[in-house]
């Protein structure tokens, strides 16, 4: 049972219907009555009884309500209590981090910040696929780009800017593109998962998506990389992914003049662990030691 699956359950018994709660939460219906139904799943009981309208809580729902409020008021009270009294960093941070941001970058820094506080733990998971920081129980989560409105807090790490290029071999084949919409003639390699994929360029001062197709398409961005290396096609990718290569000349930019503005990096946590000493250390502890290597 999550801490945060009760959470929604006490939200949604004081909002009396699973869109008030969701609204209140700014999560979706869909996922509040999810979690509500595993917490009913891991207790073996009703709390709701669900129509139309409204929905009724049960005789066993109201005293795990009633329970429920309580514990999470002595949750916070001895988060508070506890962030006070400890002198510094302590316990065991689990953090989720897109792959190669996290080898190049984290890798290094989790070493140093581990070096500096001998009492905290690290938990890491590095993958490109979004993850459900509550849901899965993770304590902060690094995120790049435009952020899905959600519950988590989130703090602004650094700035990244967006890259186009291909091989030089690539561009004395099929040439260079001139505008945006040339690259619908070329072929481009995709970054992320299944559907459309949309490159965002600057045209005559407005931000324009061009959708884009090509033959390979993955998501992890060094594979994407040494595929453009390869001369397989152009790729759009964080300048932290691509940078050595194009200072080496493997990769050469294209479109430098309809590039958009910086995109950020941002640490993202749940509301219940913004009071957490660790988390707010480790976090300027990155905004601190990231400015240095990536400040664009």
């Amino acid at each position: 049972m999550q801490l945060e699956d009760m959470r929604i359950f006490v939200a949604t018994v004081d909002a009396h219907n699973f869109t008030a709660a969701a609204n209140r939460l700014s999560l979706s219906k869909q996922f509040v009555s999810r979690r509500v139904m595993a917490l009913e799943e891991a207790l073996g009981v009703q709390l709701l009884v669900r129509n139309t309208r409204k929905l009724a809580v049960t005789d066993l729902g109201q005293e795990f309500y009633e329970r429920a409020k309580r514990i999470l008021g002595e949750v916070e009270d001895a988060e508070q209590a506890m962030s006070l009294r400890r002198a510094g960093p302590r316990g065991l941070l689990r953090v989720s981090a897109p792959m190669s941001f996290g080898m190049l970058h984290l890798s290094p820094l989790v070493a140093l910040f581990l070096r500096e506080h001998s009492d905290v733990r690290f938990d890491m998971e590095l993958s490109d696929r979004t993850v459900d920081v509550i849901g899965e129980g993770f304590d902060m989560a690094i995120r790049i780009g435009t952020l899905a409105d959600s519950t988590l807090i989130a703090q602004k790490l650094v700035d990244v800017r967006m890259v186009a290029c291909c091989s030089p071999g690539y561009a004395r084949r099929r040439g260079k593109p001139a505008t945006p919409a040339d690259l619908q003639r070329h072929s481009c390699l995709l970054y992320g998962h299944g559907g459309a994929v949309s490159w965002d360029f600057v045209v005559d001062g407005v931000v324009k998506g061009v959708e884009v197709q090509g033959p390979l398409r993955a998501n992890n961005g060094d594979l994407i990389r040494d595929a453009a290396v390869a001369g397989l096609g152009i790729v759009r990718l964080p300048d932290f992914i691509v940078a050595d290569a194009i200072r080496s000349g493997q990769l050469v930019p294209v479109l430098e003049a309809f590039m958009p503005d910086a995109t950020s990096v941002y640490a993202v946590y749940p509301q219940h662990r913004q009071s957490s000493v660790t988390i707010r250390a480790f976090v300027e502890f990155l905004r601190k030691h990231l400015k240095k290597t990536l400040a664009v």
